[in-house]
């Protein structure tokens, strides 16, 4: 066990966040943490890290356990560069392999049966066991398998104090990704996080060693990575196994049992109070009465089940039908600032079709929504009888100063304030929220009065720029049911997947300035692009392990190995040696061969000739075995 709640309680002063809380992480265990906000998920995680202190009850962590924790929104700060600060994680990994290559040097120019021999040796052998049993040869495989992943493959030797906040939160989620810490706690991990690398994200985490606790209104994401559920929900904690979908029909299966049980009990107690009161006077019957009395008296009440607040209530109609044909894409050119998003596009849409927008943050998924609205000219055909609804995800159509009654009763004067009221009520803002300033607001609130002046704009083609932003997830289910109960046309850009599962019948993916559609909905897409992508890393790992197996191979060899390489840069230097000492007595010969004393001594002559030819036979033998050794 990692962690472990025991019935703690804590407080923002008299503010009540969860008491008599209990639960527990376990090695290993992936665990979603889900909840309305303000629930107070973040104080859980802050208790978790040691951010805070329970007013009571204990936090108990196992002695040595490791953390990392990526903050919503919190970056990575560094003067270095991408690659340089993922390098630190291996600091230790990269000094031994330094280490390992050094002492491979120094044992190669010792005698094999030296002292010094046996202790290089030693040492090689300890250090060749720590870089096997961590990997090392391995850890630029490891950085450019994270980094690639999450999309920094062409940014190796970027600043990264001059990255944006998006790219920063992306590379810290790297770094911890590479620290492998024994708990790995993730607040809203999928923000700034394109289509591919939440592919990427969830598949690496998949095989991730150590626990991880998600916050993440992401549920396709909690899906595909969670294998059970936490909810803080009225100041109370509970525990679910399996995944989002997996909790969110226990938790119904749970609210009916309990409701079912409440309406129970509360029928029997009724019976119990009708019988007492028709009989405790009378003198036959006081004394049965009295009886059901005490058994109402000993009766444990059943609380009525918690129900949350309401959940928006969206609704999507229209006056008109456009024709068949509502858009028509062809041959489009679309470009920014000189830089080219789209060319030759093509695009069809039809009365009726849910269509997603997906790509890569800055693809051009919103300046094509843009364009879209912006009427038929340039390669953009509109249908006839179209009235487009838009939605920016960026709410720049409201005005701050504004009260939240004005803000939709100026735009439909003929409504009564009771219309308006009950208008802005279905879409969750409450009476309190009427007479607030529009900049004033929440985000959640703020995308709440948008989707109310939304949906009272009453188009045919509903065009929505990232709807779900700011919205809890109770808000997003409904928003989902509404969109797929109205029967016109949804053109819609989204990051949210499961939303855009729930939604969309085609998907029209940006990439590479190439527009793409694909039918039959998110599922399909999903299954081409991780294709795709399966492709590519294993062509791109199978690269990289080659290199590793080579660096491998060359400095790994066994003690016979290193024995005979060290007898052979032994040999060659004896070789040499004896190599300079025949050839300097060789000239010494030479000289003496025509000096006086030996040109006037016949025999004398003979002796030293001998002695050269010998010497040169020598010579011969020894350039010989000398050039062996260089082939």
């Amino acid at each position: 066990m990692l962690v472990s709640f025991d019935n703690v309680s804590f407080s923002y002063g008299d503010n009540l966040i969860f008491s008599s809380a209990s639960f527990s992480i376990n090695e290993g265990e992936k665990v979603a943490l889900v909840g309305a906000n303000g629930e107070g998920k973040t104080t859980l995680i802050k208790l978790i890290t040691g951010g805070l202190t329970p007013d009571s009850g204990s936090v108990i962590l196992k002695n040595g356990i490791t953390i990392g924790y990526l903050e919503q929104n919190g970056g990575l700060q560094s003067e270095g560069t991408v690659y340089a600060e993922m390098q630190k994680v291996f600091a230790e990994d990269m000094r031994m392999v330094e280490r390992l290559s050094r002492l491979s040097g120094e044992l190669a120019d010792c005698p094999p049966s030296s002292r010094e021999y046996a202790v290089l040796s030693a040492k090689l052998d300890a250090a060749q066991k720590y870089v096997a049993a961590h990997d090392a040869y391995n850890t630029d495989v490891k950085i450019k398998r994270v980094l690639n992943g999450m999309g920094f493959e062409e940014f190796y030797d970027r600043t990264i104090s001059g990255m944006s906040g998006g790219e920063k939160t992306r590379l810290k989620l790297a770094r911890l990704l590479l620290e492998q810490p024994d708990l790995l706690i993730l607040d809203e991990p999928t923000n700034h996080l394109d289509m591919e690398t939440l592919f990427w994200l969830e598949d690496y985490l998949k095989g991730f060693r150590g626990a991880i606790f998600i916050v993440s209104h992401d549920r396709y994401f909690l899906d595909r990575t969670c294998t059970r559920t936490v909810e803080l929900e009225n100041k109370a904690l509970t525990a679910y196994p399996g995944n989002y979908t997996k909790y969110k029909a226990l938790k119904a299966e749970r609210y009916a049992f309990a409701l079912k049980e409440y309406e129970r009990q509360q029928e029997e107690r009724e019976r119990l109070q009708t019988y007492i009161d028709k009989n405790i006077v009378r003198a036959t019957t006081a004394k049965s009465a009295q009886s059901r009395v005490k058994q109402l008296e000993r009766m444990e009440l059943i609380q009525k089940p918690y129900t949350p607040p309401s959940p928006p209530r969206f609704s999507f109609t229209y006056e008109q039908q456009p024709y068949e044909r509502v858009l028509t894409i062809t041959d489009l050119d679309l470009s920014v600032g000189g830089k080219t998003l789209i060319s030759h596009g093509r695009l069809s849409v039809v009365r009726g079709q849910k269509l997603a927008i997906v790509g890569a943050n800055g693809a051009g998924k919103s300046t094509l929504l843009k364009r879209i609205v912006g009427g038929s000219e340039g390669g953009v055909e509109v249908g006839r009888y179209v009235h487009f609804a838009v939605y920016d995800q960026e709410n720049a159509n409201l005005d701050s100063d504004n009260t939240v009654l004005a803000e939709l009763w100026e735009r439909h004067v003929a409504y009564s304030q009771t219309q308006i009221r009950a208008s802005l009520a279905r879409c969750g803002l409450v009476p309190e929220d009427m007479e607030k300033k529009v900049g004033d607001l929440s985000g959640g609130e703020r995308a709440k009065l948008a989707l109310c002046v939304f949906e009272n704009e009453h188009g045919n083609v509903l065009v929505m720029d990232e709807p779900t932003n700011h919205l809890d997830l109770p808000a997003r289910e409904s928003l989902e049911r509404a969109l797929v109960q109205f029967d016109g046309t949804v053109i819609f850009v989204s990051h949210d997947r499961y939303f855009i599962s729930a939604v969309a019948d085609s998907v029209a993916e940006i990439s590479d300035c190439t527009l793409s559609v694909y039918s039959g909905g998110y599922e399909a897409f999903t299954a081409a692009k991780q294709a795709q992508a399966a492709q590519r890393r294993l062509r791109e790992e199978r690269q990289e392990r080659e290199r590793y197996e080579l660096r491998r191979s060359e400095s790994y060899r066994s003690r016979k190995d290193r024995a005979a390489e060290a007898a052979k840069k032994a040999r060659i230097k004896q070789l040499e040696s004896d190599i300079s000492a025949a050839e300097e007595e060789e000239s010494r010969l030479n000289e003496l061969l025509v000096s006086r004393e030996v040109l006037a001594d016949y025999k004398k002559g003979e002796e030293v000739a001998r002695s050269l030819q010998t010497l040169r036979e020598k010579l011969e033998g020894l350039y010989g075995e000398y050039e062996k050794f260089l082939d």
